[in-house]
Protein backbone atom coordinates (compact mmCIF):
# COMPACT_ATOMS: atom_id res chain seq x y z
CA UNK A 1 0.00 0.00 0.00
CA UNK A 2 1.89 3.17 -0.92
CA UNK A 3 2.12 6.05 1.81
CA UNK A 4 -1.26 7.82 2.60
CA UNK A 5 -1.52 11.32 1.75
CA UNK A 6 -1.82 13.35 4.65
CA UNK A 7 -2.99 16.84 6.29
CA UNK A 8 -0.24 18.34 8.40
CA UNK A 9 -0.14 21.06 10.37
CA UNK A 10 3.02 22.39 11.34
CA UNK A 11 4.15 24.62 14.83
CA UNK A 12 5.08 27.61 14.85
CA UNK A 13 8.91 27.14 15.83
CA UNK A 14 10.74 24.04 14.16
CA UNK A 15 8.83 20.25 15.30
CA UNK A 16 10.67 18.52 18.12
CA UNK A 17 7.68 15.83 18.38
CA UNK A 18 4.64 14.97 16.12
CA UNK A 19 1.54 13.33 16.43
CA UNK A 20 0.28 11.20 13.47
CA UNK A 21 -3.73 10.95 13.88
CA UNK A 22 -5.87 8.57 12.07
CA UNK A 23 -9.58 9.60 11.34
CA UNK A 24 -12.96 6.74 11.57
CA UNK A 25 -14.72 5.25 9.00
CA UNK A 26 -16.21 7.59 6.26
CA UNK A 27 -14.06 10.95 7.26
CA UNK A 28 -11.24 11.99 6.26
CA UNK A 29 -8.01 13.25 7.15
CA UNK A 30 -9.47 16.98 7.86
CA UNK A 31 -11.79 15.50 10.62
CA UNK A 32 -9.41 16.38 13.21
CA UNK A 33 -7.67 19.25 11.71
CA UNK A 34 -9.98 21.92 14.05
CA UNK A 35 -9.13 20.61 17.21
CA UNK A 36 -5.19 21.76 17.12
CA UNK A 37 -5.94 24.68 18.24
CA UNK A 38 -8.40 23.68 20.46
CA UNK A 39 -5.71 21.77 22.36
CA UNK A 40 -4.10 25.26 22.64
CA UNK A 41 -0.91 24.08 23.07
CA UNK A 42 2.12 26.46 24.57
CA UNK A 43 4.46 27.53 22.13
CA UNK A 44 7.05 25.55 24.17
CA UNK A 45 5.75 22.39 22.49
CA UNK A 46 6.43 22.13 18.72
CA UNK A 47 4.40 19.13 17.88
CA UNK A 48 3.22 18.33 14.25
CA UNK A 49 -0.13 17.29 13.73
CA UNK A 50 -0.43 14.66 10.94
CA UNK A 51 -3.67 13.56 9.66
CA UNK A 52 -3.67 10.40 7.00
CA UNK A 53 -6.36 9.81 4.44
CA UNK A 54 -7.55 6.15 4.51
CA UNK A 55 -7.83 4.65 1.28
CA UNK A 56 -11.47 4.64 -0.58
CA UNK A 57 -12.40 0.83 -0.63
CA UNK A 58 -15.80 -0.79 -0.31
CA UNK A 59 -17.26 -1.62 2.79
CA UNK A 60 -19.44 -4.90 3.24
CA UNK A 61 -21.47 -3.43 5.94
CA UNK A 62 -22.24 -0.79 4.29
CA UNK A 63 -23.76 -2.33 1.52
CA UNK A 64 -20.56 -2.60 -0.91
CA UNK A 65 -20.41 1.30 -0.66
CA UNK A 66 -16.72 2.79 -1.07
CA UNK A 67 -15.93 5.09 1.26
CA UNK A 68 -12.41 6.03 3.16
CA UNK A 69 -11.89 3.07 5.35
CA UNK A 70 -8.93 1.57 7.31
CA UNK A 71 -10.14 -1.78 6.27
CA UNK A 72 -13.61 -3.54 5.72
CA UNK A 73 -16.25 -3.64 7.88
CA UNK A 74 -17.59 -7.44 7.41
CA UNK A 75 -19.61 -7.92 10.46
CA UNK A 76 -20.67 -6.05 13.70
CA UNK A 77 -20.31 -9.04 15.55
CA UNK A 78 -16.72 -8.33 17.27
CA UNK A 79 -16.48 -12.21 17.24
CA UNK A 80 -16.94 -12.64 13.57
CA UNK A 81 -14.44 -12.70 10.51
CA UNK A 82 -12.75 -9.56 10.62
CA UNK A 83 -10.18 -8.01 7.51
CA UNK A 84 -7.17 -9.10 8.76
CA UNK A 85 -5.60 -8.29 5.31
CA UNK A 86 -6.63 -4.92 5.59
CA UNK A 87 -5.62 -4.02 9.11
CA UNK A 88 -2.73 -5.53 8.66
CA UNK A 89 -1.79 -3.16 5.58
CA UNK A 90 -3.71 0.04 7.42
CA UNK A 91 -1.21 -0.94 10.17
CA UNK A 92 2.13 -1.09 7.82
CA UNK A 93 0.96 2.18 6.30
CA UNK A 94 1.23 3.67 9.86
CA UNK A 95 4.62 2.25 10.52
CA UNK A 96 5.67 3.95 7.09
CA UNK A 97 4.51 7.55 8.15
CA UNK A 98 6.28 6.96 11.71
CA UNK A 99 9.39 5.84 9.59
CA UNK A 100 8.93 9.34 7.50
CA UNK A 101 9.11 11.05 10.62
CA UNK A 102 12.56 9.90 11.91
CA UNK A 103 13.62 10.82 8.33
CA UNK A 104 12.38 14.45 9.10
CA UNK A 105 14.06 13.95 12.07
CA UNK A 106 11.77 12.93 14.33
CA UNK A 107 12.50 10.26 16.25
CA UNK A 108 10.61 7.25 17.46
CA UNK A 109 10.30 8.15 20.65
CA UNK A 110 8.79 11.33 20.04
CA UNK A 111 6.06 10.55 17.76
CA UNK A 112 2.48 9.53 19.16
CA UNK A 113 0.18 7.39 17.59
CA UNK A 114 -3.20 8.40 17.90
CA UNK A 115 -7.02 7.52 16.06
CA UNK A 116 -10.49 7.53 16.80
CA UNK A 117 -12.95 4.29 15.83
CA UNK A 118 -11.77 2.56 12.53
CA UNK A 119 -8.76 4.97 13.37
CA UNK A 120 -7.76 4.09 16.74
CA UNK A 121 -8.21 0.30 16.14
CA UNK A 122 -4.89 1.00 13.60
CA UNK A 123 -3.24 2.81 15.64
CA UNK A 124 -3.47 0.47 18.93
CA UNK A 125 -2.54 -3.02 16.43
CA UNK A 126 0.23 -0.84 14.94
CA UNK A 127 1.89 0.86 18.33
CA UNK A 128 1.91 -2.87 20.31
CA UNK A 129 3.44 -4.36 17.77
CA UNK A 130 6.11 -2.09 16.81
CA UNK A 131 9.67 -2.66 18.91
CA UNK A 132 10.67 0.76 18.87
CA UNK A 133 9.93 3.19 21.55
CA UNK A 134 7.13 5.33 20.79
CA UNK A 135 6.22 8.73 22.47
CA UNK A 136 3.01 7.32 23.20
CA UNK A 137 -0.53 5.77 22.28
CA UNK A 138 -3.53 7.34 22.19
CA UNK A 139 -7.28 5.38 21.05
CA UNK A 140 -10.11 7.50 21.25
CA UNK A 141 -13.84 5.20 21.37
CA UNK A 142 -12.22 2.29 19.38
CA UNK A 143 -11.38 -1.04 20.22
CA UNK A 144 -8.53 -3.84 19.83
CA UNK A 145 -9.03 -5.75 16.63
CA UNK A 146 -7.51 -9.43 16.23
CA UNK A 147 -7.04 -10.03 19.55
CA UNK A 148 -6.51 -13.69 18.98
CA UNK A 149 -3.01 -12.80 17.96
CA UNK A 150 -1.74 -10.71 20.94
CA UNK A 151 -0.26 -13.29 22.83
CA UNK A 152 2.16 -14.49 20.36
CA UNK A 153 2.57 -10.97 19.18
CA UNK A 154 2.34 -9.03 21.89
CA UNK A 155 2.69 -10.92 25.42
CA UNK A 156 4.93 -13.16 24.30
CA UNK A 157 7.06 -11.77 21.96
CA UNK A 158 10.27 -9.27 23.19
CA UNK A 159 10.53 -7.32 19.92
CA UNK A 160 6.84 -5.58 20.83
CA UNK A 161 6.46 -1.86 22.29
CA UNK A 162 8.32 -1.10 25.55
CA UNK A 163 5.50 -1.58 28.48
CA UNK A 164 5.95 1.72 29.51
CA UNK A 165 4.27 3.08 26.52
CA UNK A 166 1.97 6.29 27.84
CA UNK A 167 -1.64 4.90 26.98
CA UNK A 168 -4.50 7.52 26.73
CA UNK A 169 -8.01 5.90 26.00
CA UNK A 170 -11.47 7.39 26.16
CA UNK A 171 -14.96 6.60 25.26
CA UNK A 172 -18.37 7.78 25.42
CA UNK A 173 -20.58 5.96 27.78
CA UNK A 174 -23.34 6.21 25.79
CA UNK A 175 -21.76 5.44 22.08
CA UNK A 176 -24.39 3.18 20.52
CA UNK A 177 -21.97 2.32 17.32
CA UNK A 178 -18.91 1.40 19.68
CA UNK A 179 -20.44 0.37 23.18
CA UNK A 180 -18.06 0.89 26.17
CA UNK A 181 -17.68 -2.45 27.07
CA UNK A 182 -15.81 -2.81 23.61
CA UNK A 183 -13.47 -0.04 25.05
CA UNK A 184 -13.80 -1.68 28.10
CA UNK A 185 -12.00 -4.84 27.24
CA UNK A 186 -9.60 -3.44 24.84
CA UNK A 187 -8.48 -1.73 28.19
CA UNK A 188 -8.26 -5.25 30.05
CA UNK A 189 -6.72 -6.59 27.36
CA UNK A 190 -3.54 -3.47 26.88
CA UNK A 191 -3.31 -4.19 30.58
CA UNK A 192 -2.82 -8.06 30.58
CA UNK A 193 -0.24 -7.39 28.25
CA UNK A 194 1.77 -5.00 30.61
CA UNK A 195 0.81 -1.86 29.60
CA UNK A 196 -0.70 0.72 31.89
CA UNK A 197 -3.86 2.20 30.75
CA UNK A 198 -4.91 6.10 31.81
CA UNK A 199 -8.54 5.63 30.91
CA UNK A 200 -11.54 8.20 30.70
CA UNK A 201 -15.09 7.61 30.10
CA UNK A 202 -17.31 10.90 29.39
CA UNK A 203 -21.01 11.45 28.99
CA UNK A 204 -21.21 11.53 25.27
CA UNK A 205 -21.81 9.13 22.04
CA UNK A 206 -19.31 8.24 19.04
CA UNK A 207 -17.51 11.71 19.55
CA UNK A 208 -15.29 14.16 21.16
CA UNK A 209 -15.98 16.07 23.64
CA UNK A 210 -14.77 19.67 25.37
CA UNK A 211 -13.65 17.76 28.18
CA UNK A 212 -11.60 15.36 26.52
CA UNK A 213 -9.85 17.72 24.47
CA UNK A 214 -8.68 18.90 28.03
CA UNK A 215 -7.95 16.26 29.05
CA UNK A 216 -6.08 15.07 25.63
CA UNK A 217 -4.16 18.44 25.87
CA UNK A 218 -3.05 17.45 29.48
CA UNK A 219 -1.52 14.15 28.20
CA UNK A 220 0.28 15.72 25.61
CA UNK A 221 1.85 18.10 27.75
CA UNK A 222 2.84 15.61 30.46
CA UNK A 223 4.91 13.66 27.42
CA UNK A 224 6.09 16.50 25.64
Amino acid sequence: MPLPQTVEIEPASAATGTVIWLHGLGADGHDFEPIVPELALPDSVSLRFVFPHAPVRPVTLNGGMRMRAWYDIISLDRSGPQDEAGIRASSASLLELVERERARGISNDKVVVAGFSQGGAIAMHMAMRYSQRLAGLMALSTWLPLGDSLSAEVINNDKSQPRDLPVFMAHGSFDPMLPIGMGQQSKAALESAGYTVEWHEYPMAHAVCAEEIVDIRNWLLRIF
